[in-house]
């Protein structure tokens, strides 16, 4: 067999290689573009497919350096704790607070159910979590981070299960969304508030309309390296006591210190240019994960894993009928953020950003479903999620 070994620099260039092949992948099909599937999860998928092709011929295989991978998901997941704004949950009110609740809730739903049916198909419970919130409710971003971790305490194929998992609940999530929001409207006989005056999204863009120059991006490097180089030392010390978390944790809880205190201080942090950051980071990092994907290793559990995604999309299905609606105001918004709920519940937020914005389009506006869902989806989400994963890996680690 024919092995290459590619150092950092050559591992960025075949990511980027691969990231481009998905964008053009990605404007030629429609069906990828209706559901949002990310353009690294297209390239990445195609090359993990050679690298299939490789390994059951027996004809060649590539190893990548990963630290660069790692190095980039750590700027990811800290450029999202720079959105954890007290500030904007407390002008969210009422509302947000109920609908964080709410996903969180839904989180730890996916997460026993995913480690109770991993026991049932005799599967290691942590593999569980890979069919769980880590792809559902957290996407690939959070199954990049978090599979490896599984795979550390010997939950072979975590890394795979959980990318596999993630594209599915892309796909899911809308198509369950609409007939869900429907039947609650015909239900209730439910008609938008019009009337209502609601808070503008736009408000969560703060100082985003600014021009990109070199000092403003050069002001988000330090403020994501300080976080970095500070929150990188909270994992090591919590393992001495036996917690364990993953790297990016501590950084993302450093800057969303930081976040609040400029907030409380009433200055502004380059919002934008860390935003531009932490989404150039992810498109590679995304590449890297997947263009190393070990697809032979899904053979043996897809019957399971079917199976338990099939069943966790039942449950997203009842869980935003009957509960998402009813604790959120049980009205049209509400609905609203139903439909939306199964788009981020399964899959990702400019999921159930489509979701509402399709169901609107027809049936009237939802100021306030698009003003609380973006907030959850897109900021506090992400926080609990991983709380709530951790919590799951030290118990069964």
């Amino acid at each position: 067999m024919l092995t290459l070994n590619f150092n950092m620099a050559e591992t960025l260039a075949i990511a980027i290689i691969v990231l481009l092949l998905g964008r053009e992948v990605k404007k030629r099909v429609a069906f990828l573009e209706r559901f949002f599937i990310p353009a690294p999860v297209v390239g990445g998928v195609i090359f993990s497919i050679l690298l299939l092709i490789g390994h059951n011929t027996g004809a060649f295989s590539f190893n990548f350096d990963g630290v660069l991978k790692d190095f980039l998901m750590l700027i990811f997941f800290t450029t999202i704790g720079f959105t954890a704004s007290g500030k904007l949950l407390k002008k969210g009110g009422v509302g947000v607070a109920i609908f964080l609740i709410t996903a969180t809730v839904l989180v730890i739903i996916q997460d026993i159910v995913g480690v109770a049916l991993a026991k049932v198909f005799g599967l290691n419970p942590l593999l569980g979590l890979a069919v769980g919130s880590i792809p559902l409710t957290g996407g690939h971003g959070t199954s990049g981070a978090f599979g490896p971790v599984l795979e550390e305490f010997g939950a072979t194929g975590g890394l795979s299960v959980s990318i596999a998992a993630a594209t599915y609940g892309l796909i899911a999530g809308c198509l369950i969304g609409g007939p869900i929001a429907k039947r609650l409207k015909e239900k209730y006989n439910l008609k938008p508030n019009l009337e209502e005056a609601g808070m503008s999204i736009e408000e969560l863009e703060d100082e985003t309309t600014k021009p990109v120059s070199e000092s403003t991006l050069f002001d988000a490097v330090v403020v994501i390296s300080l976080a970095m180089g500070i929150g990188y030392w909270i994992a090591p010390f919590l393992k001495t006591y036996g917690i364990v978390i993953p790297a990016y944790i501590g950084p993302m809880f450093i800057a969303a210190i930081i976040r609040n205190i400029t907030d409380m201080q009433k200055k502004v942090l380059p919002m934008k240019e860390i935003s531009i950051t932490g989404n150039i980071a992810l498109s590679l990092f995304l590449a890297m994960a997947l263009m190393t994907l070990k697809l032979w290793e899904l053979a043996a559990l897809a019957i399971p894993i079917i199976s338990i995604l099939l069943i966790q999309t039942v449950i997203m299905a009842a869980y935003a009928y009957f509960v998402t609606f009813n604790f959120n105001g049980k009205d049209y918004d509400a609905a609203v953020i139903a439909t939306g709920h199964c788009g981020f519940g399964l899959g990702a937020t400019p999921n159930a950003m489509a979701n509402m914005e399709v169901f609107t389009k027809e049936n009237g506006p939802a100021t306030r479903a698009f003003f609380v869902l973006p907030i959850v989806g897109a900021l506090f989400i992400d926080f609990t999620n991983a709380t709530v994963i951790t919590f799951f890996i030290n118990m069964f680690k």
